[in-house]
């Protein structure tokens, strides 16, 4: 038995651009509903969501009845946090608010073995199928795919040291908080913001690593996806069923 080949990683290694959906409902039913709907990527959230280690293992589950890869948000760029989510099955982290190489580094020393990190290890977790796979300690590292997130002018002005550090898989970028940072909270469509988005894009292909972002706001997906993202999350399932029930119910409210 082998490592499960991640096939995030395959496209982004291919240039091959990645379609996804935010995840924020913290149920594995609905990721199971998502699963099959046409995204290339979910991304599992446990930093603004309300998502717990057993809630993300069922999710991790339910998804595995579709074609879509899961990718998981830690709630912070921490080892222990980090080394349970890869227990549980985990192959691909978006890590929040990294800042400069030294973060960068301790978020792939985290998924990395010793000698290369300080993951802990287990004999029987779920991620090795609980010891089937023999060669995971092994192996596993040619299947992770670590994608730092960068969300304020510090991080952005840090892009091309991030971006140097070896395991580093791809840079995304955090349009809310960057805007909040830049002094637009909430503003996304703020024109110093998409400016800096605009310009934090190109210096993150110029490394020749993969950039990504979550743009709900259509005009600006389309934007990013001209500049050349590599992987992009165009909503999120509690805009969806938010904006849907509301836009149901306003077609018949009050009607005689």
């Amino acid at each position: 038995m082998n490592v499960p080949i991640n096939p995030f990683k395959q496209a982004l290694r291919n240039r091959e651009m990645q379609l996804g959906l935010w995840s924020g409902l913290s149920s594995h039913v609905t990721v199971e509903v998502l699963a099959n709907a046409g995204f290339d990527w979910l991304l599992i959230d446990t930093e603004h969501s309300p998502n717990e280690l057993p809630m993300v293992h069922s999710q991790l589950q339910a998804i595995t009845r579709g074609a879509t890869h899961p990718i998981v948000r830690p709630t912070w760029n921490d080892a222990v946090v980090i080394k349970r989510l890869l227990d549980i099955g985990a192959q691909t982290l978006l890590i929040p608010f990294v800042e400069n190489a030294e973060e960068a580094r301790s978020a792939v020393a985290a998924t990395r073995y010793p000698p290369l990190g300080v993951r802990g290890y287990a004999a029987a977790a779920r991620a090795s199928d609980f010891g089937r796979i023999k060669d995971y300690p092994h192996a596993c590292e040619e299947q992770l795919c670590v994608l730092l997130q960068v969300e304020t002018p510090t991080a952005l002005a840090n892009i091309e040291a991030i971006a140097a550090v070896d395991g580093v898989d791809g840079i995304f970028i955090g349009p809310g908080d960057l805007a909040a940072s830049m002094g637009h909270i909430g503003q996304i469509g703020h024109p110093d913001v998409v400016a800096a988005i605009e310009d934090a894009i190109a210096r993150i292909r110029a490394t020749g690593r993969p950039a990504g972002i979550l743009a709900s706001d259509e005009k600006l997906a389309r934007r990013c996806i001209e500049l050349g993202v590599d992987f992009i999350a165009v909503g999120s399932d509690t805009g969806l069923l938010a904006r849907g029930a509301e836009q149901l119910a306003a077609k018949f409210k009050n009607v005689a």
